[in-house]
């Protein structure tokens, strides 16, 4: 195992000699602490030992424990190397259970570490050998499958260099892992969210906004909402109202930087470890020209911002030309706060901060009503009950394209505009009090319709395509799922022999989370797949609330419409609200995988289940 001189001063400090070690050490290499640093502490080669245990962070001057790997937060980068061996001895320190999952890496399912499902964890004190032979190259991560450690600092990056060449040239790299970090405990958050979900959104609309617009809402759109007993500016379950968004362990006041040298092409490795919080990536003044999504190779494209939602990772190159500073800037997707860190060609040196953007309101397509087309804009005030007409009462099930007709009584799933919510301004909304998202009738034959379902989107659309949320309207390019191409043709491109279609479905009142209606606490029966079968998958987003989707121990193909052939690959795809990703599954890998939500509290209220690959190498299926 190779070591640099900043991991022997810090891995050391696992059996609790932090406090004596860290007044050794300047403050650039502290973790958490004010200043500047150098790169992430790095482990290489096929034998690599990590201990799991308890650190003392600190940020924004406040310090409380983390639960970390060798004393770091972020733990430090596994650098491995396509087509070796690695044995990762992890040790626990903890006195509960622990795991390391290895977010996005093709290995035997009893290597993946999801308690319960591939081994039964680590427990304390004891130390569990993690083995596998490295098949694939790129910016991968890793992190803990065992309660809400995650959120608590136990996560790490993983670089995988490829065998041979690189089709991406650069001259210099550095790894930002993205991350929130609260001082309230995830367990205490978890339960104030079950108390009244809507706790820790201090950005609601309100009077004072209705008047002076600030809100953007006219007082018909705030009324439907209001009988919808939705909000609008439910974007985000946790936000900067307890969280400070990291970059590399750094708050926006500690502002980690990384170097370069002007005219240098310098490789951003992007990752998002955070619990809950999407953000959007923007370096003003530096386009970036994205050259990896989810560790595989795309066809460059060039952006000024793109969304990166929970467990995804992107590479992108830039190419800063002058003498001076940038601010990398991930801001939260609901415009809460944001993470700061600077490439500068000297220490020391900063650009200016912008400041956060307005916050955005969520609209019908968010509410699964975009599809429904052919209303935008239509004068609502003869919508009213009005008894007689040859409408009143009707299946509006079937009213999809169908604009003019009376709709007395009418379900308004069938009342979504094309336009943003800022077009409805106008419409009477008195009739939408007995709006009802959650008929039965609405559902697929196979969704438990219980309490765990507050609504059924009446028409989701397929958004990869459209600029995500918040960006719609920024002044520059954004990049969207459909801008990315596959660089190597898809191995596997075969036609699907089947189709499949898994809702995500939630109670946001009650703060529950689940697929097809369920909680994985219900004793849901696995997702199965034959080995090497080829299914396409739709997953449809009931909720209006994003839910970055992640299926272990394999990549699946977005069906974007792009290039035949040339589909991109991913392992962890951000379904938006109201919306539908369609993907091309080969399930080449036997076993058992978690598949679920990655936002950390909607997994553990329930959104997961287990994937089923048969049959085994020499088994019986």
């Amino acid at each position: 195992m190779k070591l640099d001189r900043r991991v022997l001063l810090r891995g050391a400090v696992a059996g609790g000699g932090l406090a004596a070690l860290q007044g050794l050490m300047p403050a650039w290499a502290q973790t958490g602490s004010p200043g500047l640093r150098a790169d992430l502490p790095t482990l290489s080669g096929p034998n690599i030992d990590l201990t799991v245990g308890q650190t003392p962070f600190t940020v924004n001057g406040r310090t409380a424990t983390a639960t970390t790997i060798n004393g770091v937060l972020p733990a430090p980068v596994l650098r491995l190397r396509e087509g070796q061996n690695v044995r990762l001895a992890v040790t626990n320190q903890l006195d509960e259970d622990t795991s390391i999952h290895w977010h996005g890496i093709l290995l035997p399912f009893q290597m993946d570490g999801v308690p319960g499902i591939s081994f039964p964890g680590i427990r304390p004190r004891e130390t569990f050998v993690y083995e596998f032979p490295v098949k694939q190259s790129g910016t991968f991560w890793y992190h803990s499958h065992s309660g809400l450690q995650e959120a608590l600092g136990h996560y790490g990056p993983i670089v995988i260099d490829p065998a041979g060449v690189d089709p991406v040239a650069y001259d210099r790299e550095h790894v930002l892992v993205l991350s929130d970090w609260s001082f309230m405990h995830p367990h205490e958050i978890l339960s104030k969210l079950k108390k009244s979900p809507g706790y820790f959104n201090q950005q609601r609309t309100t009077l004072a906004g209705l008047i002076s617009g600030e809100d953007r809402m006219s007082l018909e759109e705030r009324r439907m909402w209001g009988q919808m007993r939705m909000d609008p500016r439910d974007i985000l379950d946790v936000n900067g109202s307890t969280y400070t968004y990291l970059i590399n362990g750094h708050g926006p006041q500690e502002n980690w930087t990384g170097l370069f040298r002007p005219g240098e092409r310098v490789r951003l490795r992007i990752i998002n470890a955070s619990a809950m919080s999407i953000f959007n990536i923007r370096i003003p003044g530096l386009p970036m020209t994205v050259v990896q999504a989810d560790g595989e190779n795309v066809r460059p494209v060039e952006t000024d911002e793109f969304q990166i939602s929970v467990a995804e990772t992107y590479d992108v190159i830039v190419q800063p030309t002058e003498d001076r500073a940038y601010t990398i800037v991930s801001e939260a997707i609901d415009r809460s706060g944001m993470g700061r860190a600077t490439l500068a060609p000297r220490l020391g040196m900063t650009a200016e901060v912008p400041a956060l953007r307005e916050v955005p309101n969520l609209t019908m397509k968010d509410m699964g009503m975009g599809d429904m087309g052919g209303m935008g804009g239509m004068d609502h005030g003869a919508m009213g009950a009005q008894p007689g007409t040859a409408m009143a009462g009707m299946d509006h099930g079937a009213m999809t394209g169908a604009p003019g007709a009376a709709m007395a009584g009418m379900d308004h799933g069938a009342m979504a505009p094309q336009a943003p919510a800022g077009t409805m301004s106008g419409m009477d909304h008195g009739s939408m009090a007995g709006m009802n998202m959650r008929d039965p009738e609405n559902a697929p034959p196979d969704m438990a319709v219980g309490v765990g379902v507050d609504a059924i989107a009446m028409a989701p659309a397929n958004r990869m395509g459209e600029r995500p949320t918040g960006l719609q309207d920024v002044p520059h390019r954004v990049l969207v799922y459909t801008d990315l191409v596959s660089l190597q043709p898809n191995k596997d491109q075969r036609p699907p022999s089947r189709t499949m279609e898994i809702h995500l479905t939630g109670n946001m009142e009650r703060f529950m989370w689940g697929f097809d209606g369920r909680k994985f606490s219900e004793l849901v029966e696995p997702i199965r797949f034959e080995r090497n079968e080829r299914v396409r998958v739709t997953l449809v987003n009931d909720t209006m609330m994003a839910h970055p989707i992640h299926l272990h121990g394999h990549f699946f193909e977005l069906v974007t419409g792009g290039p035949a052939g040339h589909q991109p690959l991913k392992h962890t795809v951000n379904v938006a609200p109201g919306g539908k990703v369609t993907f091309d599954l080969t399930a080449d890998a036997p076993g058992d995988w978690a598949f679920h939500c990655h936002l950390l509290m909607h997994m553990h209220a329930g959104m997961f289940n287990v994937v089923t690959v048969r049959p085994m190498d020499g088994a019986a299926s």
